[in-house]
């Protein structure tokens, strides 16, 4: 038994350390019983398989969707918790990371097609008490496909300092400060480095030519319209509000050893527009569907979350793989888009083929969400969807 494994094995028998908010203690239900179950006669032993077996050192939950005229599959495994060790809630609410991306730059698509954004324009001229002349030339295309250069923003180094920062409040404005007050990675349009502050920008750039807080643009362009009634943007509250199904993650505890923390409760100022966004899977479905359907980005500007830069990756030279707001990876043989998002103790993606025949969306309670790694639970469920790469 490893020592990830036997740390999860002690969680379950004694609990974990708390977060800011402890569970009550209450009578345990046999983990195991919590088990993937299909919401249609649709069987799929693939993906059944995907997410049998959590609680594990992996994760504590999954929650997942397939859609599309390939088949329909529902499925969860795992535990609301593991104080009670009582089965995951499928219609649970999850932090989805940088899924918020998707959001944000489908606002910003839809601003540009009513001419208040203009893609090709200096993100300083939009901003010029914010943005310094020496990122001049970064226009708004190249904030929303990250190949504008601007480096990330300075924030706690280990997890451990980000655990105890976690209440923090972050100022979109302070971080681009911080951000552009370093030395440009490259020219803008040269490279492409995925990073979280050309959306902070983004976010920004939506409330001045709206006139109106970020936050309400999303909720009455897209939210509304959709009927995505759990999907809301947290701003400072640093709780999931409603139902929810609890995250953890490996850290070094406060008497010096290293276990599983309940990181639940954790503001998330410091993504934003970038990635604070709560969702549910069917929430996350049903914009899927209507934004690949061109229902929420129209016409032409549907193109650009399709159309992949021609330039190399910053750090490993591979072709560009994020187009505006999405990212495209080939599996099976087939070009599928999405994208992933991850918040201490939660992994999420959204992914669809073009054509909208098959897509996926999950929420798997990663107990390393932030790892170098893809989480090998939501490896094994883009590989039971759409194949190997």
């Amino acid at each position: 038994m490893t020592r990830t494994t036997s740390l999860l094995a002690a969680a379950l028998l004694v609990g974990v350390v708390a977060g800011p908010s402890v569970l009550p203690a209450a009578a345990a239900t046999p983990p195991d019983r919590a088990t993937a179950h299909t919401a249609t006669q649709h069987e799929n032993p693939a993906l059944a398989a995907a997410i049998a077996g959590l609680p594990s050192a992996e994760a504590t939950a999954a929650l997942v969707r397939v859609g599309g005229d390939e088949g329909v599959w529902r499925g969860s495994s795992g535990v609301h918790d593991l104080r009670t060790g009582r089965p995951a809630d499928p219609g649970a609410r999850f932090r989805a990371g940088s899924v918020t991306k998707v959001f944000t730059a489908a606002v910003a698509l839809q601003l540009a097609a009513e001419g208040g954004l203009d893609l090709d324009r200096s993100a300083r001229s939009y901003l010029p008490e914010l943005i310094p002349a020496s990122y001049e030339d970064v226009t708004v295309r190249q904030l929303l496909d990250h190949t504008h250069g601007i480096p990330a923003p300075d924030f706690p180094g280990t997890l451990e300092e980000a655990y105890a920062d976690r209440f923090r409040i972050y100022d979109p404005r302070d971080m681009v400060r911080s951000a552009t007050s370093k030395k440009p990675e490259f020219a803008p349009g040269e490279r492409q480095h995925y990073l979280n502050i050309g959306y902070t920008i983004a976010g920004l750039l939506i409330e001045r030519v709206t006139g109106d807080a970020y936050e309400r643009q999303v909720a009455r362009r897209i939210l509304h319209p959709l009927g995505l009634r759990d999907t809301y943007l947290p701003g400072k509250n640093p709780r999931i509000v409603g139902r929810h199904n609890h995250g953890y993650q490996t850290m070094r505890l406060d008497d010096g050893t290293t276990g599983l923390r309940d990181v639940s409760v954790w503001g998330t100022t410091d993504g934003w527009a970038a990635g604070d966004i709560v969702s549910t899977t069917a929430d996350l479905e049903r914009f899927t569907s209507a934004l690949f359907q061109g229902r929420v980005v129209r016409g032409p500007l549907l193109e650009e979350m399709f159309t992949l830069p021609e330039v190399a990756d910053f750090r490993t030279g591979k072709p560009a793989a994020y187009s505006i707001g999405l990212s495209m990876k080939v599996l099976g043989g087939r070009e599928v888009w999405g994208k992933t998002g991850g918040r201490w103790g939660y992994n999420a993606a959204i992914a669809s083929t073009r054509d909208g025949s098959r897509t996926l969306v999950y929420s798997v309670n990663s107990t390393d969400a932030k790892g170098q790694d893809m989480n090998k639970v939501a490896e094994h469920l883009m590989v039971a969807v759409y194949g190997r790469p």
